[in-house]
């Protein structure tokens, strides 16, 4: 009879653990709301956008992936507040969003997918509820959150495997349609290459399908060997970079290198500097400078 309840009891146990893993959420988001600049306002409906913020976005079930609690996309969202009216309940924001992800048998975690929106403005009362309907895009700051929350799951599967996350862009892609009838900036086909627009569309060109594969080759055949074979993973790294380079000439209009550049650029830095081989040092170096010339002073360390 013990034996039985023992058993019971551990199976009872292991299909809670795999009900549990079934069901976990995607994301693992930081919200953080900044807003000195509207200090003189009551902080409740502040704090309210923070909270309801934080919970939209880590309790929603995004895609049908079955992740651990470990395996959770660890993402920041630093919502800065640069004017807010009780007239109307409106707010206009800058988001600062950047997502992360492990590097293999390491503690190091790098950045996956960094960009500042200027244009996060939106709606919001201090009891709205926040409801994400696919079939009904109709409220903007849901769609500006489901749109960020499939960028990052989908570049992060960029990563993981080539061109892995397609699908869920395609359903990023899905919010930004629907977001041409929400009365925003940000959405419009062609108004701008680094709006939200902007960024999707040249993601999924097939002319930047080179700026995808870079995202595997970089992260899954390079950092995550480095701890292996440093030598092996700094080659394939640097090879990485002609895709990059590739990308960039077959869509020269493009914010997506410069963007890659932009928060690579400390990390690619440390895996140059002082390491690999000249011919390495100089590839990267050549490449880099080429997309942002702007921050030689950083490049330069690469050869050295």
């Amino acid at each position: 009879m013990r034996k039985r309840k023992l058993l019971t009891a551990f199976i009872s146990s292991l299909l809670l653990m795999t009900h549990q893993t079934a069901r976990a959420q995607e994301l693992e988001a930081k919200v953080t709301i900044n807003r000195a600049q509207v200090s003189d306002t009551k902080g409740d409906v502040f704090e309210s956008l923070e909270k309801k913020v934080t919970e939209f976005l880590n309790d929603q079930k995004w895609t049908e992936l079955k992740l651990r609690d470990k395996e959770k996309i660890q993402c920041n969202f630093n919502i800065t507040v640069n004017t807010y009216s009780d007239t109307d309940n409106s707010f206009t924001c800058t988001l600062l969003v950047t997502s992360s992800r492990p590097v293999y048998d390491a503690t190091y975690m790098t950045t996956a997918f960094s960009n500042r929106d200027p244009q996060f403005n939106f709606k919001f009362q201090e009891h709205d509820r926040l409801e994400f309907r696919p079939e009904q895009i109709d409220n903007q700051l849901v769609a500006l959150l489901a749109y960020y929350a499939y960028m990052i799951i989908g570049i992060d599967l960029d990563t993981m495997s080539p061109m892995g996350g397609t699908d869920i862009l395609n359903r990023a892609e899905e919010i930004v349609t629907a977001g041409q009838t929400l009365d925003y900036p940000g959405w419009k086909a062609f108004d701008d290459n680094k709006n939200r627009f902007g960024l999707l569309n040249d993601y999924l060109d097939g002319s930047m399908e080179n700026f995808r594969q870079l995202q595997y080759k970089y992260h899954r055949q390079g950092l995550d060997q480095m701890s292996a074979n440093p030598d092996t993973a700094r080659a394939r790294i640097a090879e990485s970079l002609e895709l990059l380079s590739s990308a960039r000439k077959a869509r020269t209009k493009s914010h997506l290198p410069l963007l890659f550049s932009e928060y690579k650029r400390e990390e690619l830095v440390n895996i140059f500097a002082k390491k690999g081989t000249q011919a390495e040092k100089e590839k990267a170096y050549k490449i880099l400078f080429a997309i942002d010339p702007s921050q030689n002073t950083q490049w330069e360390k690469i050869k050295k």
